[in-house]
């Protein structure tokens, strides 16, 4: 073979194996990226930064720790009313969730100071504008939203986004039976974890801008 075409050979070659490199060390940093993406990404989820506040506004959905965590920060003095968000059209046997969250509320010693607000939405952007009417009722104007962790993120930003004459900030009822930053240990924290990022992913790339 020609000298000159071996040469040409070999620089092809050499391309050849300096192109599959950069692609290797691409996929590579993508690799490492997605992993420490991954890591972090339940912590991401979550934020407790609750501020002194007006009004406690419990969100709708878990019913034992979310109340206790706004009853604790009542008790130490960074709101003087406590909201609570329920869903007015569930019921559990023979009773609504109203009612149940009614009967609670009176066999607590700051019963005077919380109030329910039946809502009807069923996503946390509809649930903003019910709880906002309910809102209107309470004095002041800024508000501090109590939730499950993984959903303080979202939350917040939904809020904040939504009802423009309020300011917020969010505290997180923690349930390691249904969640942790570690979501890769148990089954049930990764259930949480990828079904929060979707919602995370939707509002911020759809539904915010509807």
């Amino acid at each position: 073979m020609h000298p000159e075409a071996n040469q040409i050979q070999e620089a092809e070659s050499m391309k050849g194996n300096a192109r599959a490199k950069r692609i290797w060390l691409l996929v590579a940093l993508i690799v490492v990226c997605v992993v420490v993406f991954a890591v972090h990404a339940g912590r991401l989820l979550v934020v407790d930064a609750p501020e002194r506040s007006d009004v406690i506004l419990v969100l709708a959905g878990e019913t034992n720790l979310r109340p206790v965590r706004a009853l604790a920060l009542l008790d130490q003095g960074y709101a003087r009313r406590v909201v609570i968000d329920v869903p007015r059209a569930a019921r559990i046997y023979n009773s609504t969730e109203v009612e149940l969250a009614q009967k609670y509320i009176q066999t607590l010693p700051q019963a005077a100071s919380i109030e329910v607000c039946p809502i009807d939405g069923l996503s946390t952007r509809d649930e903003s504008h019910d709880a906002e009417r309910c809102l209107a009722h309470e004095p002041g104007n800024r508000i501090l939203i109590v939730t499950s962790d993984f959903h303080t993120r979202r939350a917040l930003s939904i809020f904040r986004h939504e009802i423009r004459d309020k300011s917020f900030s969010v505290a997180a009822s923690r349930d390691d039976a249904s969640f942790g930053v570690d979501w890769w240990k148990h089954r049930q924290w990764a259930k949480f974890f990828f079904d929060e990022w979707l919602r995370v992913l939707w509002w911020n790339g759809i539904e915010r801008w509807r």
